[in-house]
């Protein structure tokens, strides 16, 4: 499978997603969602992340934007993740990686000199069309939900 590019069409998923239900890109089109992959709940990079977005909720809604978090975590570590930490995002379970794989973020890592598999902490900007706007590979979470947002507001 080649690699995603800003004007491909957003792979479509319906992932299992906190409180219950599902969330569906596909049910989202005609306006822009940030979808972004991050490893593991309640560790110090994705937690940190998450409360980043969730800061810029407001900003995000006024942009008409909606933010999916996608990890291979399961819904019910979502649900004490959002409320351990008074989360306000999307949260999807990608506990078969199958849209982690779709985008091209489930890699081969290595830690300590042992190799794994894993999510790349990676973000996609998806327009209102449903084709990938922009693409952030292996994320540094500093200012990067308020980049997303800035990206946002330019479509």
């Amino acid at each position: 499978m080649s690699e995603l590019q800003p004007g491909n069409p957003a792979p479509d998923f319906s992932l299992p997603r906190d409180g219950g239900g599902t969330v569906s890109l596909s049910s989202l089109k005609g306006k822009p969602v940030v979808v972004y992959f991050y490893p593991k709940d309640d560790t110090s990079g994705c937690t940190t992340e998450a409360l980043d977005f969730t800061a810029l909720i407001p900003d995000f809604e006024k942009a008409g934007a909606t933010i999916i978090g996608i990890s291979p975590d399961s819904v019910t570590k979502h649900d004490k993740f959002i409320k351990k930490h008074g989360l306000g995002i999307i949260l999807a379970a990608d506990e078969e990686q199958v849209a982690a794989s779709a985008y091209g973020v489930w890699k081969e890592k290595s830690m300590y000199g042992k190799t794994y598999m894993g999510i790349e902490r990676s973000t996609f900007l998806v327009d209102a069309d449903g084709n990938i706007a922009r693409i952030w590979p292996k994320v540094k979470v500093a200012g990067h939900a308020q980049e997303v947002l800035e990206a946002v507001n330019a479509l």
